[in-house]
């Protein structure tokens, strides 16, 4: 369904569109063919959906390889080329709402905030179990509502750090809607890790995060 854009990413174009863009970020592995599976699956919904390659070509399957590529993501970089992702998807014909969507998972859910204070064209955050040690979005500038899964058995993002997070936000004066999951570690949502998926919570978090885009995505 979807075309691989040439400095961009994966394009998911929808048959029917709703109007609507979401922008799908990948994990610490790069623009793997489960986040390209995602993107799908929303264009199959409605919305044109935009994965950027954030590694610029770069992929691995190996812990090790994806940690040292994780912390030599350039942030300055990465931000650009978040807004460069955001002006190529609201330049979509199908796309006709100034409010676009993001969605992250692992390192991608940190920078899926990171995005919402760097455009206000953003409107509506959801953040997997979002980490990176690097990445520290200034809150006070948070226009987007937000929605954040996480598992209660993640070693990376523990109940103490969503904790943190949530009144990071609160601090600023913006909000955040956080629900975890009692038995589900990180990576729940991936199906192309069986050791991590968690179906049941996988199909929960789903059905949560198209609730809350069709709720701050409406025209």
């Amino acid at each position: 369904m979807g075309t691989d854009i040439q400095d961009i990413g994966y394009l998911a174009l929808p048959e029917a569109s709703n109007g609507q863009g979401i922008i799908v970020l990948q994990e610490w592995w790069g623009l793997v063919p489960h986040i390209k599976s995602v993107a799908d699956r929303f264009a199959k919904l409605g919305y044109t959906a935009l994965a950027p390659d954030l590694y610029h070509g770069e992929t691995t399957t190996s812990p090790d390889e994806a940690g040292r590529m994780l912390m030599a993501l350039n942030i300055e970089q990465a931000a650009q080329d978040l807004q460069k992702t955001i002006d190529y998807l609201l330049a979509q014909e199908s796309v006709t709402s100034s409010k676009l969507g993001v969605v992250g998972f692992c390192m991608g859910g940190q920078l899926a905030l990171l995005a919402a204070t760097v455009s206000p064209s953003i409107a509506a955050v959801v953040d997997f179990y979002g980490i990176h040690p690097n990445v520290k979005p200034d809150f006070s500038k948070l226009t987007a509502s937000v929605l954040g899964l996480f598992g209660a058995e993640d070693d990376f993002v523990p109940p103490a750090a969503v904790s943190q997070l949530e009144a990071d936000i609160q601090q600023a004066g913006k909000a955040i809607e956080a629900h975890t999951y009692p038995n589900a570690g990180h990576a729940f949502f991936n199906d192309a890790r069986p050791e991590a998926y968690k179906p049941e919570a996988a199909e929960d978090a789903w059905t949560r995060s198209i609730a809350f885009f069709q709720q701050h995505l409406a025209a």
